[in-house]
């Protein structure tokens, strides 16, 4: 399959005529090309973009708000597909895809399409003769930059805010993950999206998405990536004074006291440990445990992680697919080998999973529980991002908390405790922009999602996202 960009309505090959291998991760084989676009191409999507703004942005809520919903309902008619395409590209099981993947996309396009219809604005009355009030109004072109292991998920998350606060878009999905950006151009164009409102450039981060950031006429720059690509895109940006939203790593703490349902709680937090491979930012991979009830959650743990099936990803059994890239996959074994020298005990995995028939090339690893490494090791304070987790006992609740905050990043953190007065305690004191209690990736779309530390800057979701993406302008009267 040829991967095309989406630039000013039109379904176009790269330029330069240049072409990148797209590697289905569960077969190690390539199963698609797409553009190596360059500065050229993000040009003309720039200027497409630039010509679409004054119709886009001059419509009406409602009228944006109709062709949004129309963008969900045509990714809710092809969940199927998309989630197939979504498995080959990433490596995750399709019913995962099915679950979780496509369901969003379809929410992060209706809940913003539906979110502007209830947008207010203020207004502050200064005396008898003069009332002030603010509008909020798009910005003008916009660059969107997303990851490989939620593809549509993380795409649509930051384009729908973008397009339904009425700017016109730039967008760049990972050059690992292509393939449903591309089958979402296609919906985009079915659903009647004007030519130029949404452009999607593919390529690589270095070239395509270096020159959307670099680009004097994209206003703002909304990323989700590495922290270190993230530190790159700020020394580009800040100068050009854009308005900057990153949402970086994560090393999350796993906080859980002695007066919980040991079981039950095992498989939750293995649940948080392992899903998508370890391949999500939210996922906590240092398990802090009181000591009264280590030795009994370790256990009870490792017989949760132990049913953890990998295997080929279209098979309904498989609870691990494979991880994204070879080179990934390497990444984290040499982490696991890392986690050995610096004197842990691998618990259960370590290995790469050889799987057979169609899949005997890919690239799987078992879900691997490390016990007996101190918080600051390297093991414990650099993102892995894949299925690897640590367990460490703690005796009492400031010690907990200095062992979760013990690293550079802040983004989620989550405990489990049946205590209402230690949920708040720690909660409150917990370095890190989200702090799930008894529960893991329960998601509000309205709420705010980033975080502290080297895991970001801004917040997306609900208001967050339209005002990141909107510019407040005051407006004052003397009548």
């Amino acid at each position: 399959m040829d991967i095309l960009n989406y630039i000013d309505g039109a379904l176009v090959g790269p330029r330069s005529n240049a072409w990148l291998d797209s590697v289905n991760p569960a077969t190690g084989s390539v199963h698609a090309r797409l553009p190596r676009s360059g500065a050229d191409d993000v040009q003309a999507a720039v200027e497409a973009a630039e010509r679409a703004f004054p119709l886009w942005s001059g419509n009406t809520a409602q009228q944006r708000s109709e062709i949004m919903l129309a963008i969900a309902r045509g990714i809710q008619e092809r969940l199927d597909e998309l989630a197939l395409a979504e498995s080959d590209d990433q490596g995750k099981p399709v019913w995962l895809a099915k679950a979780m993947d496509i369901p969003r996309a379809v929410d992060n396009m209706s809940f913003f399409a539906t979110e502007i219809l209830h947008t207010h604005t203020r207004a502050f009355e200064t005396n008898a003769t003069v009332i002030n009030y603010t509008l909020r109004q798009p910005i003008g072109v916009v660059g969107c930059i997303s990851p490989w292991n939620l593809p549509l998920y993380l795409f649509t998350w930051k384009i729908a805010p973008a397009l339904a606060a009425g700017n016109c878009v730039v967008a760049k999905p990972s050059e690992l993950t292509p393939l449903t950006a591309f089958l979402f151009s296609q919906i985009c164009i079915d659903a009647g999206l004007p030519p130029g409102v949404l452009n999607i450039v593919h390529g690589l981060g270095a070239e395509c998405g270096k020159a959307i950031v670099a680009h004097p006429r994209t206003k703002a720059i909304s990323f989700t990536g590495g922290t270190l690509t993230g530190a790159d895109i700020a020394r580009t940006a800040a100068p050009m004074f854009k308005k900057l939203s990153l949402e970086l790593g994560g090393k999350n703490p796993t906080l859980v006291f002695a007066d919980v349902d040991v079981d039950a709680v095992a498989k939750k937090v293995a649940r948080a440990s392992f899903t998508n491979q370890g391949e999500i930012c939210l996922c906590g991979s240092r398990i802090f445990v009181q000591r009264p009830i280590y030795d009994a959650f370790k256990h009870a743990l490792l017989r949760e992680t132990a049913t953890i099936t990998v295997g080929d990803p279209r098979e309904a059994t498989s609870r691990n697919g494979a991880l994204v890239s070879e080179e990934h996959m390497q990444k984290v074994l040499s982490y696991i080998e890392l986690a050995r020298h610096e004197g842990g005990t691998v618990l259960c995995g370590g290995e790469r999973v050889h799987v057979d028939g169609r899949c005997s090339n890919g690239y799987f690893i078992a879900p691997t529980l490390i016990e007996g490494l101190g918080a600051a090791c390297r093991v414990n304070q650099e993102e892995i991002f894949g299925p690897v987790a640590t367990i460490m006992p703690f005796d009492t609740e400031e010690e907990a908390i200095q062992g979760a905050n013990s690293t550079t990043y802040g983004l989620a953190a989550s405990v489990w405790t049946n205590d209402v007065s230690r949920v708040h305690r720690v909660a409150r004191v917990l370095e890190s922009g989200i702090v799930w209690v008894n529960t893991w990736l329960e998601r509000d779309l309205r709420t705010p999602f980033g975080g502290v530390k080297s895991s970001g800057v801004g917040r997306e979701g609900g208001e967050e996202a339209l005002r990141f993406f909107t510019e407040a302008k005051n407006v004052c009267i003397q009548f």
